[in-house]
């Protein structure tokens, strides 16, 4: 019984390191940047502002959609098998409707790796 109380202060923690490390490696990416711009005028190279901008805003790969859409699928199926695992119904029920939202967001992101161009 005692082990209950830490479920939701785990959670909590866990999501609040989560986000921590996602600040701090953005945060490092663009200390990262700005040392590199640092470093190109301190050579004498002259900083265009499409060099920057390709710099600072990197090319998204061109089959970015696929991939989300393919792992947002793979996470709806894995919900869906895990339903299937449990042998209540309700457990079922309530994993497939889980599953709902991971699905309907992995189709839409492959409708838009079909409708985008590629260029």
């Amino acid at each position: 019984m005692e082990n209950v109380e830490w479920v939701p202060i785990v959670m909590f923690m866990g999501m609040t390191v989560v986000l921590c490390a996602l600040f701090w490696f953005r945060y490092k990416s663009r200390s990262d940047m700005q040392s590199t711009f640092r470093a190109a005028l301190d050579k004498g190279q002259e900083l265009t502002p499409e060099i920057i901008d390709r710099l600072g805003h990197p090319k998204a790969p061109k089959d970015k959609d696929m991939r989300l859409g393919i792992i947002w699928l793979s996470l709806a199926a894995g919900l869906v098998l895990i339903g299937f695992a449990v042998p209540e119904p309700e457990a079922l029920r309530g994993t497939l409707a889980g599953a709902a939202l991971p699905f309907c967001i992995g189709v839409a992101y492959l409708i838009l790796h079909k409708f985008t161009s590629r260029d």
